[in-house]
């Protein structure tokens, strides 16, 4: 008698109790969902977007008739902004340059705060500063005659494959006749070329697998975690529990790839490296690093933060281009005209007797429109990487604490029909005017802006010009089996959005 009047009377508290904590919220924050046990509004994100977060987010601005929406992600007071004004406030406000310590981060980097992604403060600044002022050197974000020449040589290599066929391992799982995998076939001139920025060498095409074993990796990595950290990062003790079902096994395994790709390279460079004389990045960083501890006795330089390093520089080129370009090459089978307007621009601009090169860029606006359009229509990056306020501060008349999570949502701006008229097209023209390409017409963020601004951006625009223009100038493209393609593959979401491989016949021109 005594327990039953003890759980009516706690049944009722309990209630209140969730009640209260549900709605539970700093004074002047933005509205949004209420918070539930455990994650927070992380599950009513979930009802409104199970597998797309970018979808769940629109929808809730939709409902709370909002331009930013304020919730709890577990315990982490989270700020979405959909607004295109506010979204370009937050990536160029310096007390927005924080990042989320979580264990997605960590995981990656030896359970460290280590590369330049995910890091923030002194430590990012420093590492940040010297690893663009040093690349810029070997053509990481302006144009490098001897990387432009490489990347050429890795084009040529990529198109063999399918010219003469596969001749070492790995390319027989790439190519298959006249059919290619995509996005892998256009792996190795992105990542080849990333390897040449850090070391001065490329991998011979006999261990061009390496290269794709590494592409795999990433996107093991890449689909197994979350805009938002998710679940794992929420309540981390699930990689004990439920290390295969919380996707922590395979962040592992895919993370893994790239540090051992990377180990394996810098444990190299350190056995023949002499501080007389510097060969390449690697060089000028450990140099840097034997410098410091040599007159300080401590050092931000270290072994393992130049390997996250090179993977952070690397992770985009191994993944994102790629899927950029597979993306539009989908866009070719389901607007087969455009595939007609690239042919033409390529013969009256570069013929058929060399390849285009970096100089031909300017004479080919359409080729560029479909790039750039093809990153606004399918945003690289749905929700950006998380930033965390430095300090605490406002951003749209209301009050963001220090700590507070903001997601930039990207997809608001390049969606927005007060920006682009008819978003939901796929219309490279927009960017042009009078036939020309007109970069004030272009407002899209597919590499973030401010201080957080992708540092591959450079990279990124000039090689996929030069992957896609010679591909598009020896082959026209199909589906694999011959019939049209009616409407577009489903989009994956992780970190970067991505759509499922797929096989493509490539023919060759006429």
């Amino acid at each position: 008698m005594i327990a039953a009047i003890f759980i009516a009377l706690l049944i009722p508290y309990l209630i209140l109790y969730l009640y209260r904590n549900a709605y539970k919220r700093p004074d002047n924050f933005p509205p949004g969902p209420p918070s539930l046990p455990i994650y927070g509004a992380f599950w009513i994100v979930l009802a409104h977007g199970f597998s797309d977060l970018s979808t769940a987010f629109r929808k809730l601005g939709e409902k709370y008739k909002t331009k930013m929406i304020g919730c709890f992600m577990g315990p982490v007071p989270t700020i979405v902004v959909n607004d295109p004004a506010l979204i370009k406030e937050v990536l160029n406000r310096e007390e927005f340059d924080g990042r989320m310590d979580i264990i997605l981060f960590r995981l990656r980097s030896f359970w460290k705060k280590l590369g330049i992604f995910f890091t923030d403060g002194y430590f990012w600044h420093v590492q940040r500063r010297f690893s663009l002022r040093y690349l810029r050197d070997y053509g990481f974000g302006r144009r490098d005659d001897t990387l432009e020449a490489v990347m050429s040589q890795e084009i040529k290599e990529m198109l063999d494959m399918r010219l003469s066929g596969p001749k070492y391992p790995g390319e027989m799982e790439i190519v298959k006749g006249d059919l290619v995998y995509m996005p892998f076939f256009f792996s190795i001139p992105f990542i080849n070329g990333v390897v040449q920025v850090f070391s001065r060498s490329t991998l011979p095409r006999s261990e061009y697998h390496a290269l794709w074993t590494l592409a795999k990796g990433t996107l093991i990595f890449q689909r197994n975690s979350n805009d938002m950290g998710g679940a794992l990062s929420l309540t981390p003790w699930l990689k004990d529990v439920l290390p295969n079902y919380s996707g922590y096994n395979n962040l592992v395994k895919g993370n893994q790839v790239l540090l051992d790709f990377f180990t394996k390279i810098v444990n190299e460079v350190q056995e023949s490296h002499d501080e007389t004389y510097d060969r390449h990045f690697l060089d000028m960083y450990l140099t840097k690093m034997k410098q410091e501890m040599r007159e300080k006795g401590r050092s931000t330089y270290s072994v393992d933060q130049l390997i996250l390093t090179c993977t952070d520089y690397t992770f985009p080129a191994a993944s994102a281009v790629q899927f950029v370009l597979a993306m539009l090459v989908e866009r070719l089978l389901l607007q087969p005209e455009i595939q007609d307007k690239i042919h033409e621009e390529i013969d009256r601009v570069v013929g058929r007797d060399r390849l285009p090169n970096l100089d031909d860029r300017r004479n080919m606006p359409y080729l560029e429109a479909c790039i750039r359009e093809t990153m606004r229509y399918d945003t690289t990056v749905p929700l950006s990487v998380p930033h965390r306020a430095m300090k605490d501060t406002t951003l749209g008349g209301y009050d963001v604490g220090e700590g507070t999570m903001v997601s930039a949502h990207l997809v608001m701006l390049h969606m927005d029909k007060e920006i682009w008229g008819d978003p939901e097209n796929f219309r490279p023209e927009r960017f042009l005017t009078n036939g020309e390409l007109d970069l004030s017409l272009d407002k899209s963020l597919p590499f973030g802006a401010g201080r957080r601004l992708c540092a591959g951006e450079t990279y990124a625009r000039q090689s996929m010009f030069q992957v896609f223009a010679a591909f598009m100038q020896t082959f026209k493209v199909s589906t694999a089996d011959g019939k049209p393609m009616t409407k577009p593959s489903p989009r994956i979401q992780g970190i970067i959005t991505t759509i499922p491989e797929f096989w493509v016949k490539l023919n060759l021109r006429d």
